[in-house]
């Protein structure tokens, strides 16, 4: 079935982008939660690397833009936004591959929000957006979560957090991440308290009139 009950109303597809680190998903997170929405990481959507050796899985650059099968994410996207279910792809990060033969499957919903360090970045992706949003957060302060996150759910030593983060995260978000902010119609600060951000998207939406719900 490729529809979800009946409804023709257009959802309402959010992007939310940022640096690694920055506060971006624990706010998409949130915000789908409250809104009871379809939740999009890029993250899913890394290229299978099963076919590189365990050190070349290492040392990948998972921060440059061609790091994602970003074709298909725009396909799902747009899938969504047109009342279409899809069946999303699986991604293990400790092998650095997608799981063979095991998809979600999603349904829309009013709201979609899509998050991810290049959400905003995709020339082709950004168009389906209704409202973007940026969360802002210093070099320092992603790293420190960095380490805290990749140590804890992703076995990594802080060494190599380090490391990765200086050869590939950093100058990454220099030259794609960062840039991406000026195609953000709301800048949000990922140092500042949660709420505070999850209201002014909410303001957002409501000065749009995406807040209403059918």
């Amino acid at each position: 079935m490729n529809h979800s009950s009946g409804s023709t109303i257009k959802p309402v597809v959010l992007g939310v982008g940022g640096c690694s680190g920055s506060g971006k998903t624990t706010l998409a997170r949130e915000l789908a939660a409250q809104l009871d929405a379809v939740l999009f990481p890029l993250d899913f959507y890394y290229r299978d690397l099963a076919h590189l050796s365990r050190e070349e899985r290492d040392h990948y650059n998972f921060d440059h833009p061609e790091s994602l099968e970003h074709d298909l994410i725009v396909q799902h996207v747009e899938q969504l936004r047109q009342n279409k279910s899809i069946d999303r792809p699986n991604y293990d990060f400790n092998t650095h591959s997608r799981v063979k033969d095991v998809t979600d499957h999603l349904e829309p919903q009013r709201f979609i929000i899509v998050e991810g360090i290049l959400a905003l970045h995709y020339v082709n992706l950004t168009p389906l957006y209704d409202l973007t949003v940026y969360v802002d957060a210093p070099h320092d302060v992603c790293l420190t979560r960095r380490i805290y996150r990749d140590t804890r759910e992703r076995g990594r030593t802080e060494e190599s957090v380090r490391e990765q983060f200086e050869t590939y995260a950093r100058p990454m978000a220099d030259e794609y991440v960062l840039p991406s902010r000026d195609h953000a119609d709301l800048k949000v600060n990922g140092t500042e308290a949660l709420d505070w951000s999850i209201e002014a998207v909410l303001a957002e939406l409501r000065r749009r009139n995406l807040l209403t719900l059918a």
